[in-house]
């Protein structure tokens, strides 16, 4: 199926809290006591700016597009910000907004004559767009949010926007059915990762632009897992203070140490001490600070591992590595780690980083060592989403 005519008219519905409790390391953002915990944590909402990097590439266009919105900041709001004509077609019923919300949104905008909806959230947030519109009606999401199964997102809202501009420029895009899953939170929380399928949605397909479903099922290359925990543990130096990503990958690096860990959250570890677990981005960024007091530069470093199928290294299930967090530690103290197989099932397609700041994503686009056995390495591709 392929849209053959310019859009016009563009919905756009905003989960306003999706992904704010990824970096207070909460595993996910659903229900009012998540996003409570994360806002009392310090952390602020990041979707409204991932709509706006999304909407920018779409400047020459606002005088020729109407954008559809609820009112407030499920939509609206931005989109005004932005200097787009807004057509206000309902609002909210609560505040904050709810599931419910989006599922009324979504109806209302595609009733009002969209041509294509573009949503900004997470898994959950495309439930809520497959309940409402099945999969016959275009839809676009924007990456907000903290798990990010599902393969109706585009690569990071860059490449989401550029894919917008050919819809609107009238340039040819094909649209297939892409899938949606999600997990339980509270099963993930405790680490068990089980996803499911929940259905369908109708996606302009852009290859390099969209992702892929996360390959969460497949089962683990032991040994070579093993090969790359024992040349990691026999590289770590004294004194530093190492931040290990979530994966399983990851958490071989501190079992081979005799340590824990968490699969699914953020540790920190020196000298051989696993010194703290599941931390959120502000308890990252005050252990930096505690660690480099009086300490030369250099003197921390990230073990990160990319999620498997889709190739994410930053920016899915990992946002506790805030810019704030990146900038300080430093591109050259990055250390990652995959297993060959998983790089050879990305068909060449590059490591993605989409840490929500696009001026960093491009700063750290390039070729980056990546350990892959014990004294093996290859160099790889690491990408913002741009071509």
């Amino acid at each position: 199926m392929r849209l053959e005519q310019p859009v016009k008219k563009l919905g756009l519905i905003i989960n306003p809290w999706a992904g704010v409790g990824g970096p207070a390391g909460l595993k996910g953002s659903d229900g009012a006591e998540t996003v409570a915990r994360a806002l009392a944590a310090g952390i602020q909402p990041q979707s409204q700016q991932r709509a706006a990097t999304a909407l920018e590439a779409l400047g020459p266009f606002r005088q020729q597009v109407e954008l559809l919105c609820f009112a407030g900041d499920m939509g609206a709001d931005i989109a005004r910000e932005l200097g787009f004509a807004v057509y206000e077609v309902g609002a909210a019923e609560t505040t904050p907004s709810k599931s419910a919300d989006t599922e009324r949104a979504a109806a209302a905008i595609r009733d009002a004559g969209a041509d294509l909806i573009v949503f900004i959230g997470g898994d959950g947030t495309a439930r809520n767009i497959t309940n409402a519109l099945g999969d016959n009606f275009p839809v676009l999401g924007i990456p907000a949010g903290v798990k990010m199964h599902s393969a109706c997102f585009a690569i990071s809202p860059k490449a989401g926007g550029e894919v917008l501009r050919k819809l609107l420029a009238g340039e040819l895009v094909d649209v297939c059915e892409r899938e949606v899953r999600d997990i339980d939170e509270s099963s993930f929380r405790q680490g068990r990762v089980s996803t499911c399928h929940y259905g369908e949605l109708l996606v302009p397909q852009e290859g390099h632009f969209l992702q892929a479903v996360k390959n969460a099922g497949r089962e683990v290359e032991a040994l070579a897992v093993a090969d790359i925990a024992a040349d990691i543990v026999e590289a770590l130096e004294p004194g530093i203070l190492y931040i290990v990503g979530p994966g399983s990958t990851t958490l071989a690096v501190l079992n081979e140490l005799g340590c824990e860990g968490t699969l699914l959250g953020v540790d920190l570890l020196c000298d051989g001490i696993l010194i703290q677990t599941d931390v959120s981005a502000p308890q990252i960024e005050a252990a930096i600070a505690a660690h480099n007091s009086g300490l030369k530069t250099g003197a921390v470093k990230i073990i990160l591992t990319a999620i498997g199928g889709q190739g994410h290294l930053i920016g899915r299930g990992n946002q506790q590595f805030s810019p704030r967090v990146l900038r300080e530690v430093g591109r050259e103290n990055l250390l990652v780690v995959a297993t060959k197989t998983k790089i050879s099932e990305l068909g060449g397609r590059p490591l993605l980083v989409d840490s929500g700041d696009p001026e960093l994503d491009r700063q750290w686009s390039g070729f980056i060592r990546v350990v892959t056995g014990y004294r093996d390495a290859i160099l790889y591709p690491l990408s913002n989403g741009e071509i």
